[in-house]
């Protein structure tokens, strides 16, 4: 097709519903002028060559030596907006989101009709978390430029965190379209390609990255490797996480350590194994012990994830299995992780990740100890939907379920994972070190066991009221750690974990079809 006709047709869709966004913007924006900068042609193709050279270096992941470029041609021509954008996506890709939001604002105020600083700016805001005033800059970066890729992925990756799959996958798609050779677009479509089950799409496109990426990273290239093998088998599978038998099942579950256990069977085994209800993991999770017991061989391997807990990693080894029980509810052709887990005290098999209980109307009762599972196709009543209570329903990169946090005496929403599979709350190391948290601390040290291994005496706070929507909880205490390897790949940045220790006054509905969670107090 060509590319003006296709452009066009895309443009015409997104912007039926959010004309009047960019309309806001641009009439914003029009008041102001363009900075005018005007240098001797030699130099201005001298500036263009050196700025070219650098953006390169970024594609090539070589980023100090292209910051140093740029940083030099703006300590001589300190408007040159080029050169500043080019630094702001270049610190973008460094997670140094404050300065690359600084440089490009700087430029979309001076110029109002530069597509590029919009695009920056939108992804700047995005990684931060601001998803509101990152889709209006995106928006209006794409009304200025149909052809503006930068705006097309992170636009795409915005829907893909508010659980708007296909449409993030139909825009990371045409940011490929314009720039084939973008690593990062062509990773991000990977992820949200493997993510909407088109498994060969995804491995295909993560056979592009690794042929136009920088060879740098050793161990993320080993992780896509294995990922390719996995997906290759799964793409061989006939449709995955498929709902059998019942259209509904309720059954009891055992809080232990602020964690909801629940008993399933797997494949033709009738032993009940114990799973941990695991809102924190992408997908399911068998222990090693539990799967040689069961003889669940590995279809798949390579590289390492990263998780909580002693270096921050540990090893992918994928699994696959038949069938999973839950109650009356039978669940085919589930990936899984099989992986070694650090605790020896609890007695706990495996984890029920988010991709499995995304395929239903899912229901964590924390008052009556009750775990429900409706079929997303059944003809039966959903539960009331109090506005009040339902809050949207977003997910990282990485497959985590992420809401909006207010801490006492910080003014802006923080990002926090719900995690069921947490018994304490975290916040990270940078908010324990903030004015407003640090008084809190405890003298009481934790010991964390993540996922990638053991935290010894982990700092602890007293946090004097969490605030999710509109629900409150006053003394809630939270461990502070490094979750930069979280960070690494969340998309977006994360502040926190909301745990057991917090979740557990709630009766929790996800329901992943509208894109929300339904939080209703118990007593």
């Amino acid at each position: 097709m060509n590319i003006k006709i296709y452009l066009k047709q895309r443009i015409r869709f997104l912007f039926r519903k959010k004309n009047i966004a960019c309309l806001i913007l641009v009439c914003c924006a029009a008041g102001l002028t363009p900075a005018n900068e005007s240098f001797p042609q030699y130099k201005a193709v001298e500036l263009r060559q050196l700025i070219k050279q650098a953006e390169k270096l970024t594609r090539r992941g070589d980023f100090p030596e292209a910051e140093k470029i740029l940083r030099g041609i703006l300590d001589n021509n300190p408007k040159n907006s080029s050169a500043k954008l080019a630094l702001g996506n270049n610190l973008l890709k460094q997670k140094r989101i404050i300065e690359a939001y600084t440089l490009s604002l700087e430029v979309a105020q001076t110029e109002p009709k530069n597509s590029y600083a919009f695009a920056v700016l939108g992804t700047a805001l995005l990684n931060a978390g601001r998803f509101s005033d990152a889709k209006l800059s995106l928006i209006n970066a794409i009304n200025l430029d149909n052809g503006e890729a930068l705006a097309w992925a992170s636009l795409g990756l915005l829907d893909f965190y508010e659980n708007k799959i296909a449409q993030g996958l139909e825009n990371l798609r045409t940011a490929v379209y314009l720039e084939p050779n973008e690593p990062d677009f062509v990773y991000s479509l990977a992820q949200v390609a493997a993510r909407d089950e088109h498994y060969k799409e995804s491995a295909d496109a993560y056979r592009t990255f690794l042929r136009i990426s920088p060879r740098t990273d050793l161990d993320r290239r080993e992780r896509i490797k294995g990922l390719i093998d996995f997906l290759e088998f799964l793409g061989n599978r006939e449709r995955l996480y498929l709902p059998d038998g019942e259209k509904r099942t309720k059954v009891s579950f055992k809080l232990k350590n602020d964690r909801p256990v629940i008993e399933v069977r797997l494949n033709k085994s009738d032993a009940p194994l114990n799973f941990v209800l695991d809102t924190g993991a992408g997908i399911s999770v068998l222990s090693e012990d539990t799967a040689k017991k069961l003889n669940i061989k590995p279809v798949a391997s390579g590289g390492s994830a990263r998780g909580v807990g002693g270096n921050g990693k540990f090893d992918i080894v994928y699994g696959f299995l038949k069938s999973l029980y839950i109650g009356d509810v039978k669940i085919k052709n589930v990936p899984i992780y099989i992986r070694k887990f650090h605790s020896a005290n609890e007695a706990v098999d495996g984890y029920i990740g988010l991709s499995l209980i995304s395929k239903f109307l899912t229901t964590i009762d924390y008052g009556n100890n009750t775990f429900e599972l409706v079929n997303k196709n059944t003809t039966e009543k959903r539960p009331v939907d109090d506005n009040n209570l339902s809050f949207p329903l977003r997910l990282t990169s990485s497959g985590f379920l992420s809401g909006e946090v207010q801490l006492e005496g910080i003014e802006t929403p923080l990002n926090f994972i719900v995690d069921t599979g947490a018994s304490v709350s975290v916040i990270s190391e940078a908010v324990a070190q903030m004015d407003e948290v640090r008084h809190f601390v405890k003298d009481e040290k934790m010991r964390i066991i993540g996922a990638a291994g053991v935290t010894e005496s982990a700092p602890s706070f007293l946090l004097p009221r969490v605030t999710f929507g509109n629900h409150s909880r006053q003394s809630i205490k939270a461990v502070a750690l490094n979750l930069d390897v979280i960070n690494e790949t969340s998309g977006f940045e994360q502040a926190g974990i909301l745990g057991g220790n917090f979740l557990k006054n709630y009766r929790l509905t996800f329901d992943f079809e509208n894109s929300k969670v339904i939080f209703v107090p118990i007593n």
